[in-house]
Order: structure tokens, then sequence, then C-alpha cells
């Protein structure tokens, strides 16, 4: 039974297990994305969520701090200089973890764990959805004046002649080009027969 386990231990000694995630913690923030067991990708998630939170406050302190977890002086300056300012306006979610599948040799479950705010290809995608809006236009076509006062006058004003005036000509323009694409092609096919 787990009783009071609270993390994975990953089958490893604690000086193992922590030099191991510092490892991957490091090569994420460098590559930004790294390939791994699920397992691995969930312990390293909880270790390095609290970090980049820690990293967006530039001090002293929190540099020290983030340090003493990571021990790398290249990585600590990118996290600071460069993520922490794109990460600023996100609280929290920081990483995804993507499943890719099972692993050949012993069926383990793999995964992508990357930094959320470097995946260009779904960024581009959610611009793209929240951009668009999304109106359902009107089937029906209906016959009586568009007013509240023509309907129940029964009388036509001025403004619905105009929109009739207006609608009217663009239909026939459609039409005509459509003939004209008819006509192209009989001759072409007449080219053809000769």
């Amino acid at each position: 039974m787990r009783h009071g386990k609270k993390f994975n231990h990953l089958s490893r000694q604690a000086p193992h297990r922590k030099a191991m995630l510092a490892n991957m913690a490091c090569s994420l923030i460098e590559h930004k994305r790294v390939s791994t067991t699920v397992a691995k990708a969930k312990a390293l998630q909880k270790y390095i969520e609290p970090l980049l939170t820690k990293s967006k406050t530039d001090s002293t302190h929190s540099r020290r701090t983030v340090f003493s977890y990571l021990k790398n002086k290249e990585t600590i300056t990118e996290l600071f200089r460069d993520i922490s300012v794109k990460i600023a306006d996100r609280p929290g979610g920081y990483t995804r973890i993507l499943k890719t599948g099972f692993r050949i040799g012993d069926n383990a479950q793999m995964c992508f764990i990357e930094l959320v705010d470097y995946n260009e290809n779904m960024l581009k995608d959610a611009k793209q959805k929240s951009g668009a809006s999304r109106r359902r236009r009107s089937t029906k076509k209906t016959d009586a004046p568009s007013t509240p006062a023509a309907k129940t006058t029964g009388k036509v004003t001025e403004a619905d002649t105009k929109a009739e005036v207006i609608e009217e000509p663009i239909a026939e323009i459609k039409v005509e080009a459509k003939n004209d694409e008819v006509k192209e092609d009989h001759s072409e096919e007449e080219k053809k027969e000769d």
C-alpha cells in the first residue's frame, strides 16, 4: 500500500532521483521540449512548475533558490532572461504533457513534456479559433416586409424598396457569371470534338 507516499520515487534512491529531475529540468529549459516516459514527465512537471513561478520575480533570492535545485548557471540565465518574460502573464500551468504511444522495448508509455508558450503550432491554432467569430445566417427568405411598421400597415416603405433594389443586381451578376462559365465549358468541349 502507498500510505503517506505523496510522490513517485521512480525506482531510484533520493540523490539519483534529484539529479535526474534537475538534469531533465535543465534540458526542458534549454530545448523547450523533452521526450520521456509519462511517469518521469509527471514527476518533472511537479518539480519544475514551482521553479518557473519563482523565476517570475527576478531577485537574488529567487535566483539562488532556483540554483539550489538546478545547479546550472547557463540554464538559470536563460530561465530568468527569456522564459520568465514569456510566462509572466500566465497564472500557472507552464508545461504540457502530450502522450505519443508506447516504447518498443518495454512497452512503457512515452510522451513529450513541453513549455506551453513555446509551441508555435498550438499557439497559432488557438489564435485562429479565438479570432474567428461565429455568426449564423438566416436561410429563410421572407416575402413580407422586414420593418415592423410595414407589417402592421401592410405598406412598403422607401427603405424596403431600396434594399430590394440593391439585392437584385447582385443576384443577376452571380447568375451571369455562372452562365459565362457554362458557355466557356461548352466552347472547350466543342473545340475538343473538332
